[in-house]
């Protein structure tokens, strides 16, 4: 696939209740490095192989959630033709200048049916990850510390509207429709998973009444055994842990799902499937939607399906 448009998730703005536990959490449980803190009081963090400065920042606030997920787009030009497409379809964009946030260039700001903030953008300062760009090593100390992802890989939104969700994402912003999950009248989606590029997804939404909730942010490790050490992590510290280790049926993912000390869910993940664009989407019933979620118990678990920020 020939990314020349959206490029891949780019940072997630979330909102904790007490800064100091979000910044242990977020540094030294699950090991994020560190790279800002701005006068707004936000704090930056980066996983240790992203190259761009930021992909997760955090602010105190009375109520946990989701602020913004972002996209970087692969250029300014891309960045102006989609905020005209937008507009052109009639969503309302707003321009965020750059230097707004850390490091970070011009934004392109929308709501989308569902209630959730989405931007884009083009510019953000690579500080590279630790190893140089001429015969480097395979990794830095930083990829041993606490959990230690990779990426920011994905989310998972709660909203209304995601049929007018989806077809946002996929005739102006040039996603593509890899799973679905349909409702026992076997036409209405409960959940959709979207992609920008060959992962299993980028984005996905499920169906909810409430605007704007956040179900969960995922962060990638590079194998099942990470994902275990991942597990032991969470217990020495006592991390509320949601369910796992275990596997999805939707998108083939082995995972763990746990909150952070404010009550937004995050996920570890690794594995899925390479996907393409002209591939037929894959359909999950609703007699078989245990399986889609948790693919080992062939259950729903309430909480799982409820519980969001």
């Amino acid at each position: 696939m020939a990314m020349t448009g959206v490029l891949r998730p780019g940072h997630v703005a979330i909102r904790v209740l007490d800064l100091e536990e979000g910044i242990n959490h977020y540094k030294n449980v699950l090991g994020l490095i560190e790279t800002g803190r701005d006068k707004q009081g936000r704090v930056y963090f980066k996983t240790w192989d992203e190259r761009d400065h930021n992909s997760v920042i955090i602010r105190e606030a009375d109520q946990a959630g989701i602020d913004f997920f972002a996209f970087k787009v692969a250029d300014k030009a891309t960045l102006d033709k989609l905020d005209a497409d937008l507009n052109a379809y009639g969503v309302k964009t707003e321009r965020i200048p750059a230097g707004e946030m850390l490091e970070t260039g011009e934004r392109v700001r929308f709501e989308i049916p569902s209630g959730h903030q989405i931007e884009l953008y083009a510019d953000k300062t690579d500080v590279g990850n630790g190893m140089a760009y001429v015969n480097p090593d395979p990794w830095t100390q930083d990829a041993e510390r606490g959990i230690a992802p990779i990426r920011l890989d994905h989310c998972l939104l709660y909203g209304p509207d995601i049929e007018k969700v989806q077809d946002i994402f996929v005739n102006v912003l040039g996603f593509y429709l890899v799973e679905h999950v349909v409702l026992e009248d076997g036409e209405t989606d409960l959940g959709i998973w979207l992609s920008c590029s060959t992962k299993a997804h980028d984005i996905a939404f499920v169906r909810h009444p409430e605007p704007g909730k956040l179900h969960h942010i995922s962060f990638l490790l590079d194998s099942w055994e990470k994902v275990l050490r991942a597990a032991d992590i969470m217990s020495m510290n006592k991390v509320s842990i949601d369910i796992g280790p275990t596997r999805h049926g939707i998108t083939r993912g082995t995972t763990i799902y746990a909150f952070d000390p404010s009550g937004n869910r995050f996920e570890t993940f690794c594995g899925g499937y390479q996907s393409y664009p002209d591939w037929k989407p894959i359909k999950w019933t609703w007699d078989e939607v245990g399986a889609g979620i948790f693919y080992h118990d062939r259950a729903l678990n309430e909480r799982f399906l409820s519980v969001v920020s």
